[in-house]
């Protein structure tokens, strides 16, 4: 008899490598597994159901239609003068009529779109909504994935007669990672993290960080992606950039967000002998980026895509030279990392240019598939893709020995920790 899962994570899961081979692996392993996440409503595209197989289908549930509705009215009101102009009349008539009602309304709306006050009610009601579905079926096992979903599974699992297991899926150090400033994080975590039957952390730097703050080791479930066999099977880059044939696609793919050395990439360009650097990627920071390269005269060798579907990823990865993974010492998260673009560069036969840390240079020095350079150092970056630029007995080497690495850091051997874990 299957038992039935249910997830919780804190995106629209469109993009999620992660979430998508958990949940994959348990309905093809003897459960049920119903994903709770949250609807875009700028993307009228996006199913609130949606049906991966059988056994494995995601739910999404809407913000507040409310507040979603005042933030398209504040759009098309805004659009242009003459809205402006008969949504004033309207209002003034409304003034005449109903003077307190339309001041009272007035001054809520005005209060909810600009201040934070519309964030936490759109947050709230995210989080009810996902703590009603979550009560909606009989579900034997609730996963929380990161600590933006940890209350939902807490309350599912333990606000009942009888008690159901939890298990807390921590991606991220969640009381070190930039945009986690406040204390708040560290002690809630510290809080539910008593109340969980089993955490899961990335990697074992992860783990050894958890025990010395809450004095116990948890399960390690790696980040590692689908095994790709060989394929001929990728997108023409150099055509849809317009480049030689024979130029070098210097890669970053992933998130264009602070701490990941991005900018240091772009400062190397200059001390780099050969290539176009490539980011692959959308993020709070590419506009500056963007502004940066204009600024620095660099266009012609730096370029920018925006982000591509997962499916998508591997054939776009496939055409790079050498594949980028420079994160900064910012906080503790990006240290301990060894995240799942460093093995999404194995996998495509792509050598690494890495930072200096435990777990990416693990890998990187222990299966010889690329060059550990100091991140924060563009000269350094530029050494060592100018090492690999000039060496083509090395980077050939570095290639081949990625064949081998990918068959160790693959999901289909990673997978048997989740479903030990489950077991």
């Amino acid at each position: 008899m299957r038992k039935k899962v249910c997830m919780f994570v804190w995106n629209h899961f469109t993009n999620d490598a992660r979430v998508l081979r958990e949940c994959t692996a348990l309905s093809d392993k003897h459960y049920d597994v119903d994903l709770i996440c949250i609807h875009d409503p700028n993307n009228p595209d996006l199913d609130l159901i949606q049906k991966y197989n059988d056994h494995f289908s995601v739910y999404r549930v809407k913000r507040s239609p409310i507040l979603d509705y005042m933030q398209f009215m504040k759009k098309k009101i805004l659009k242009s003068k003459w809205s402006i102009l008969f949504f004033l009349l309207i209002w003034i008539c409304l003034l005449g009529m109903f003077p307190l009602l339309t001041i009272g309304i007035s001054l809520f709306a005005f209060i909810v779109l600009k201040t934070k006050l519309k964030t936490m009610l759109v947050r709230g009601s995210i989080i009810m909504r996902m703590i009603l579905k979550g009560y909606s079926k009989k579900y034997d096992i609730y996963h929380s994935n990161d600590l933006n979903t940890l209350p939902q599974g807490f309350i599912c699992s333990k606000f009942r007669i009888k008690k159901r297991k939890l298990i807390y899926d921590s991606h991220e150090v969640q009381t070190s990672r930039t945009g986690y400033d406040s204390r708040i994080y560290s002690k809630l975590e510290s809080y539910l993290i008593r109340k969980i039957d089993i955490m899961i952390v990335e990697n074992h730097t992860r783990a050894a960080y958890n025990k010395e703050l809450y004095g116990f080791y948890p399960k390690v479930l790696h980040n590692y992606p689908f095994l790709l066999e060989e394929t001929r099977e990728q997108i023409d880059i150099h055509r849809m950039l317009g480049l030689p044939k024979d130029e070098k696609i210097l890669l970053y793919q992933g998130g264009i967000q602070v701490g990941r050395g991005l900018d240091k990439l772009i400062k190397a360009m200059p001390y780099i002998n050969e290539g176009t650097l490539l980011f692959i990627g959308d993020g709070r920071i590419k506009k500056d980026l963007e502004k940066m390269v204009n600024d620095m005269e660099l266009q012609h060798r730096v370029k920018f895509l925006s982000k591509v579907p997962l499916i998508e990823l591997p054939k776009y990865t496939r055409s790079a030279y050498l594949g980028f993974q420079v994160l900064n010492n910012v906080c503790f998260n990006h240290y301990s990392a060894s995240s799942n673009k460093l093995f999404e560069y194995i996998m495509a036969g792509v050598p690494v240019i890495g930072c200096d840390f435990p777990e990416i240079k693990k890998v990187i020095q222990g299966e010889r598939v690329g060059l550990v350079v100091d991140s924060h150092d563009h000269l350094s970056i530029a050494k060592g893709v100018n090492t690999l630029l000039e060496n083509a007995e090395l980077h050939y080497e570095f290639h081949k020995n990625c064949d081998k690495a990918k068959r160790k850091y693959n999901w289909e051997i990673e997978k048997n920790n989740l479903l030990s874990i489950y077991n």
